[in-house]
């Protein structure tokens, strides 16, 4: 008997949460239930998703860049489904997949430099995992240098290039040879790679957490320097490619030629997970070198049909609406729009980013009554200043967002490429009405920070009640 998805759907609705809490996370529901973000969603259509209610919200987090076309494309979705309708046989093990070829041309034709091979898998840390494999293998050397603040998944081998300690935290020891280094640091990076161990040099080209923007040149000269000390540069577009920061690729704004280079997220097309780590011809064929080497590393589930037609329909996509050229456009005015908010909100530290990838960095105000505040919630949490934008954008404007990462100020805008201008006015007139609440201090935002902080403080005495060192 065929079950009714549409009927375990609409059974399950209304009460999707405790079932989740029940069994798959109940830490999760509870974060979400804390900030409010618990709602019942029952569809999405490009930039939007849509309640019970028939409310819509404007999703400028776009599932960590995955939903660069927005949700539901109606190209990739009738890719989708075609796939499936044409009964092509996929997964065989012992074939050339006829659309992981194509994709695979098709990807390699877009990157500005030489890469000749590409590897499928089926996420962007099972790519970062085989770059580093590959890099190990090809150099002969077992060190990597990585950056702090760096985001390339949580996985073991992956989880050992973040930057990020509140990630890496309990699950050392890390795969050896991991060496974390200061963004931007040339001196640092150059003692490093001098040990003439070090096989490769993994790196985002803005960093997602934070929005970190690279020196000028900073790269070319890293790029100068992995050249004269043998060590491969792998490029992490997982979430900065196929046209997010206005380029196909982020690098491209670099004028660099890495190695490596990883895609995952967008090249989804938002339905079907996939991997793709592209590389120069000789590493692919070091690692591959003979018929009895040729499966010394796979994955079950990788060059699907789905995943395979669903990265290719998102090229075309890409290619049709002219989306790269469109997240120029798009983010400019959205960057223009924020810095006239910054220069009117004291609060408002930097605005940075490249295309359609921007963050609006906060600092300490200059007003007495503002400083005060400031300074109270950060005592409390360092955390917890973000969530008086993030929430409010949610709550009171249905504008989805994110804090960029832990421990830091910045508040973190991944819209869809197809967003459009009344899209933006539509955030802009939120967040300038956020940022004024903010700026009345004492004020409603500030008093929810202060519970907010509590409950904080109660979770973390209470962990470290069950679980004293």
């Amino acid at each position: 008997m065929p079950i009714d998805i549409n009927e375990i759907l609409a059974s399950a609705r209304g009460r999707q949460f405790d079932l989740f809490s029940d069994h798959v996370h109940p830490q999760w529901t509870r974060v979400l239930r804390t900030i409010g973000f618990n709602r019942n969603y029952v569809g999405a259509e490009g930039p939007h998703l849509i309640d019970a209610e028939g409310r819509r919200y404007l999703d400028f987090m776009s599932g960590w860049g995955v939903f660069n076309f927005g949700r539901n494309h109606p190209t990739i979705k009738q890719t989708i489904k075609d796939v499936i309708a044409s009964d092509f046989p996929g997964w065989i093990a012992f074939d050339a997949p006829i659309l992981a070829g194509e994709l695979a041309k098709e990807l390699q034709q877009r990157v500005p430099n030489e890469l000749e091979r590409t590897y499928f898998c089926n996420s962007g840390t099972e790519a970062v995992e085989a770059a580093l494999k590959f890099a190990r293998y090809a150099t002969k050397k077992p060190g990597y240098v990585h950056l702090k603040k760096a985001f390339h998944g949580l996985t073991n081998g992956a989880l050992s290039a973040n930057g990020d300690d509140s990630f890496r935290a309990g699950f050392e020891p890390f795969l050896p040879g991991g060496r974390m280094i200061a963004f931007n640091d040339l001196d640092a990076l150059e003692r490093e790679l001098a040990s003439g161990d070090v096989g490769a040099f993994i790196f985002e080209p803005i960093q997602g957490k934070g929005i970190n923007i690279p020196d000028e040149n900073y790269f070319q000269e890293a790029e100068r320097l992995c050249k004269k000390y043998g060590t491969l540069m792998i490029a992490d577009e997982i979430q900065t490619g196929l046209g997010r920061t206005g380029k196909f690729v982020a690098y491209e704004w670099e004028g660099i030629d890495p190695d490596i280079v990883l895609f995952s997220k967008a090249l989804s097309g938002g339905y079907i997970p996939v991997g793709a780590v592209l590389m120069k011809k000789w590493i692919y064929e070091s690692v591959y070198s003979s018929m009895e080497r040729a499966m010394v590393h796979a994955t079950t589930f990788s060059m699907g049909n789905l995943a395979m037609a669903a990265g290719l329909a998102s090229l075309t996509v890409l290619d049709d609406e002219n989306l790269i050229e469109r997240s120029r456009i798009m983010g400019e005015k959205f960057k223009v729009g924020l810095k006239a908010l910054q220069g009117k909100y004291e609060l408002i530290h930097e605005v940075r980013g490249r295309g359609l990838m921007l963050g609006v960095e906060f600092g300490k105000p200059k007003s007495l009554g503002l400083k005060t505040g400031w300074k109270l919630i950060h005592k409390m949490d360092q955390n917890l200043f973000p969530q008086a934008v993030v929430i409010p954008l949610f709550d009171d404007h249905r504008i989805l967002s994110q804090v960029a990462g832990h421990a830091i100020d910045v508040v973190k805008f991944l819209p869809p490429l197809i967003v459009t201008d009344e899209d933006l006015k539509w955030f802009l007139d939120g967040f300038e009405a956020v940022m004024k609440n903010l700026h009345k201090f004492p004020g409603p935002v500030w008093e929810v920070l202060k519970k907010l902080s509590k409950h904080a403080m109660t979770a973390r005495s209470r962990e470290q009640s069950k679980n004293p060192s």
